[in-house]
C-alpha cells in the first residue's frame, strides 16, 4: 500500500489533507474519515474528494512549500468546504462549481495565514461557508439538502453515545458508526489526541446541558465537536497539557453557547468551527502570556 502512495504522492497529499481536519498528518486517518463521510452520503464523499483535490492542486500549481503540501495543510479547509456545501444544500450544478472554487480559495487563504505565521486552523473554511450561505440564501432558491433532516431522524440519542457524536459532527456526520470511525481514525494517529478529544466532547456536552441547551442538540454532538478540536490542539503527554486542554475547552464551549443562545451567525450557516478557532486563539494568547511571565 505504501508503494501506491510513493508512486502517486497526490493521493497521499489528499488523504493527509482530509486527516488534518482533526489536526492529524496521517493518511490512514484521512482514509477512515473519507470512509465515514461516504457512509453518510456518497455526494458528500465525492465533494470532499473534489474540494480537497482542488485545494491541493491549487497549492501545487502556485508553488507553495512542498513540505506544507505533503503535510496536507492545504487540504483540510478545502475538505470542510466540500462537505459543508454538500450537506447544507442540494447538490445542483452551482453547488458543485462552488465546491471547486471554494476548495481553491481555501488553499489560497490558508497560504496567506501560513506565510504570516498565524495559526489560522479552519478559519478559511468558515469565511468561505459564511459568505457562500449568505449569498445563496439571498440570491438563489437552492433548496436545503435532505441530509439535514435524515441525520436528525437516524441519530441515536444516549448519554453514552453523545461524546462520540461530537467526533462525527466535526465533519457534519451524525450517528454512532461515523463517530466511532472518526474516533478510531484519530486514535491510530495519536491516542492522546483521541482521548483528550473524547474528554473535551464530554465536558462540552455536560456544560451545555447545565446551561440549559437543547437536550436533543446536546445528544447530537452539536455542543461537543468544537470542544473536540480545541482539546486535540493542546493534547499531549506533559502535565500541563491537560490544564491547557481544560482552559481551551471551557473557553470554546463558553463562546459556542453564547453565540448559539443569542442566535448569532444563524443567517450565514451557524457558528461552524468558529468557537474552536476563537477559543484556541484566546488560549494560545493566555499560554503565551503565562510562559512569558514564567520565564521572567
Amino acid at each position: 500500500m505504501n508503494k501506491i502512495f510513493e508512486k502517486f504522492p497526490f493521493i497521499d497529499h489528499i488523504l493527509k489533507g482530509i486527516g488534518q481536519i482533526m489536526l492529524q498528518e496521517n493518511r490512514w486517518t484521512g482514509l477512515l474519515f473519507l470512509i465515514g463521510i461516504f457512509m453518510g452520503s456518497w455526494e458528500s464523499g465525492i465533494a470532499v474528494l473534489l474540494s480537497t483535490s482542488v485545494g491541493t492542486f491549487t497549492a501545487m500549481k502556485l508553488n507553495y512549500d512542498k513540505s506544507e503540501i505533503n503535510a496536507g495543510l492545504y487540504g483540510f479547509s478545502a475538505a470542510l468546504v466540500g462537505v459543508a456545501l454538500s450537506f447544507i444544500f442540494q447538490t445542483t450544478i452551482l453547488i458543485w462549481v462552488l465546491i471547486i472554487l471554494g476548495g481553491a480559495l481555501a488553499a489560497i487563504i490558508q497560504h496567506f495565514f501560513i506565510a504570516k505565521k498565524i495559526p489560522v486552523f479552519t478559519f478559511p473554511f468558515i469565511i468561505i461557508i459564511w459568505i457562500s450561505v449568505f449569498v445563496l440564501h439571498h440570491f438563489t432558491h437552492i433548496p436545503p439538502s435532505e441530509l439535514i433532516s435524515a441525520k436528525a431522524e437516524n441519530l441515536d440519542y444516549d448519554e453514552v453515545i453523545t461524546p462520540i457524536n461530537g467526533f462525527g459532527e466535526v465533519i457534519f456526520q451524525g450517528g454512532i458508526l461515523s463517530g466511532i470511525i472518526f474516533f478510531l481514525a484519530v486514535f491510530i494517529s495519536s491516542p492522546a489526541a483521541a482521548l483528550y478529544g473524547f474528554a473535551g466532547s464530554v465536558l462540552g456536552a455536560y456544560i451545555s446541558h447545565v446551561n440549559g441547551e437543547s437536550v436533543e442538540e446536546v445528544h447530537m454532538g452539536l455542543f461537543g465537536f468544537n470542544a473536540v478540536l480545541s482539546a486535540i490542539v493542546f493534547s499531549g503527554f506533559k502535565k500541563m497539557d491537560g490544564f491547557w486542554v481544560l482552559v481551551s475547552v471551557l473557553i470554546t464551549v463558553g463562546i459556542d453557547d453564547l453565540l448559539i443562545d443569542n442566535h448569532v451567525l444563524t443567517e450565514v450557516g451557524g457558528v461552524l468551527t468558529f468557537p474552536f478557532v476563537a477559543g484556541t486563539w484566546i488560549t494560545l494568547l493566555i499560554q503565551k502570556i503565562f510562559i512569558s511571565k514564567k520565564e521572567n
